[in-house]
């Protein structure tokens, strides 16, 4: 690396060894070897390939493993120890790997890479759990609000070699049902079928070729979800527990219980110049069979029609009294140009994060969009979540404030019965102005419009909280849990339970449901404070000091007087929860 100029770049670093591999070797040295090799070769190894990984290197118990995205690099982590805990359950001797992954700067000498992003990866293996999976908190700031995983965040650690503190997290199975606060993947049982016809869609499978194309696929399912979600006979799985179940080979039956359907959606796109073809089959996930299969082609232009005809027979065929005329008024309204359309999708999971960074990030894209078409409502609405987010969060300037209630009155005035633009649009007036009769009209409306929609029901129990209706908050946020067991913005409808559950008086139940939205989304300040505070009225004297001390690291400049001075929820509500946190001794 002398006398040239130094090749850099940044990488997805996975770190992982076997625990207790001396003792191990020690005891069986044959078998020990014998065992790691087919833990290799039968696991560890097809996992990375199938995931994009390159192995860097090799130890005698561990490996380096480079990969060009996070999110990569933690399914493939998590797919590995899922099936080495598997494996484990039956062998005589057990062999558990330790893996750290880091986002950082790597320097490239041939096929080696080294420098701190290597290092960091290297440490946080070293602090991990025998068959745990630890992220730095580079790497967790890339896979947030993109997995279906849960986060433990363990706060930050000092690293040996390493001159600054890194915060870790460890990532947690995937919930199969969150509908029960405290539930783990091990003992949630599978969901009751609702009453009325069921139904989730799955990820369509880009076929085209172009990883840049994923999200045109992901567009058109979601607007599946959307035209079907507006029958109020249907029972709809929201958009991200059915997108959990991406890039997987899924069995349909199982998939049917985790998600509490009766059919499953399943299909594939693949795009080719202006063309589109898209497959679909309808299966019964209780017996396995197909209702229905179809195949479209189409040029580009028709996309929306595309889309209306496919929702159209599939409504059709798990509920025959459903009408044409039905799927006609329940179009919403879509914006006249496509490019408005993509740049409103990309922008979509940092605008919905809940978080200051996302949303700085979205804020150009969604600008763009409504420059290309005016109208376009939910872009508006997006934009006004991402300027709430920005003033609640981050900079407290009034221009914020104006530019958010700005475009959700926009959104408002512009959304038609899209129940999501409806009940976005709603909590930024909910929130910022306490409008409350306005913020109840729109929530009415996009429930009357759309029962299955889980971001207006999300939004709604929220607002409903903090306006004395802790009946309603409850109602709204237990349905959308059970709408989407999966989703990556639980956080939303835990926090709404939260508040409502803390105001109405009950704190355990208060305690318990920040706890969930805080592990939904460790980078979500909110409920850190209705957790800090429940738990300071509950007398829980070591959790209360664990929780404050995680709110004022998420949040330092955290204050009392700041919280009193928000605007949220009545000035009775502030006062409440500031009791609560001044007996955790938050500063004033």
């Amino acid at each position: 690396m002398t006398g040239g100029r130094v090749e850099r770049r940044l990488a997805a670093v996975l770190a992982a060894d076997v625990a207790g591999y001396s003792r191990l070797m020690g005891a069986d040295e044959v078998g020990t070897l014998t065992a790691l090799k087919a833990h290799r070769r039968e696991v560890v190894d097809p996992e990375i390939a199938e995931h994009h990984g390159r192995i860097v290197k090799t130890t005698g118990d561990g490996l380096l493993v480079e990969f060009a995205s996070a999110v990569d690099a933690v399914t493939c982590a998590m797919a590995v120890q899922t099936k080495m805990a598997k494996r484990n359950s039956d062998a005589v001797q057990k062999i558990a790997f330790r893996i750290g992954i880091n986002i950082g700067d790597v320097i490239i000498e041939g096929d080696d890479i080294f420098g701190d992003g290597v290092n960091i990866a290297a440490r946080v293996e070293n602090e991990c759990e025998p068959g745990g999976v630890y992220l730095s908190a580079s790497a967790f700031e890339q896979v947030r609000g993109k997995t279906s995983f849960g986060f433990d965040d363990l706060g930050e650690k000092s690293l040996k070699n390493i001159d600054r503190p890194v915060r870790l997290c460890a990532v947690q199975p995937a919930m199969r049902s969150a509908a029960t606060a405290g539930a783990t993947a091990e003992t949630t049982k599978p969901l009751a079928l609702p009453d009325k016809p069921s139904i989730a869609v799955l990820p369509f499978q880009n076929m085209s070729g172009d990883p840049e194309q994923e999200y045109f696929a992901d567009g058109m399912v979601e607007d599946i979800i959307t035209a079907l979600s507006r029958f109020k006979s249907l029972f709809v799985i929201a958009r991200n527990s059915s997108f959990t179940y991406r890039g997987k080979a899924v069995d349909i039956k199982q998939v049917g219980r985790e998600l509490g359907v009766r059919y499953v959606l399943e299909g594939s796109v693949r795009k080719a110049g202006n063309r589109l073809r898209i497959t679909g089959q309808l299966v019964d996930a209780v017996s396995g069979g197909h209702i229905w299969a179809e195949r479209y082609d189409r040029a580009l232009n028709d996309v929306f029609v595309l889309q209306d005809e496919l929702a159209t027979h599939v409504v059709g065929a798990i509920e025959p009294s459903l009408r044409q005329a039905e799927i006609e008024r329940a179009r919403r309204k879509r914006p006249d140009n496509l490019g408005a359309y993509d740049l409103y999708l990309r922008a979509l999971p940092d605008a919905f994060s809940g978080n200051p960074e996302p949303a700085t990030r979205a804020l150009p894209l969604l600008e763009r969009a409504v420059a290309i078409d005016p109208d376009y409502a939910a872009a508006h609405a997006a934009i006004a979540l991402c300027h709430h987010i920005q003033y609640q969060r981050g900079s407290r300037r009034e221009q914020e404030k104006d530019a958010a209630l700005r475009h959700a009155r926009i959104a408002l005035a512009r959304a038609g019965d899209d129940a999501t633009t409806l009940g976005a649009a709603a909590f930024v007036i909910g929130s910022e102005e306490q409008d409350y009769e306005s913020a109840f009209d729109a929530f009415d409306r996009a429930i009357g419009s759309t029962p299955s929609c889980f971001m207006a029901l999300s939004f709604g129990s929220m607002i409903y909280a903090w306006a004395g209706s802790y009946e309603k908050a409850v109602e709204y946020g237990e349905r959308a849990i059970r709408l989407s067991p999966r989703d990556l913005a639980l956080h939303l409808p835990y926090n709404g339970l939260a508040y409502a559950h803390y105001f109405a008086g009950d704190f355990e139940r208060a305690a318990a449901a920040a706890k969930q939205s805080a592990r939904v989304n460790p980078g979500f300040g909110p409920p850190l404070s209705v957790q800090t505070a429940a738990l300071a009225r509950l007398g829980r004297q070591d959790e209360t000091r664990a929780s404050a001390r995680r709110l004022l690291e998420l949040v330092p400049n955290f204050t009392i007087r700041r919280l009193l001075a928000s605007g949220f929820s009545s000035a009775d509500h502030r006062v409440k929860l500031a009791e609560g946190l001044r007996l955790a001794e938050i500063p004033e």
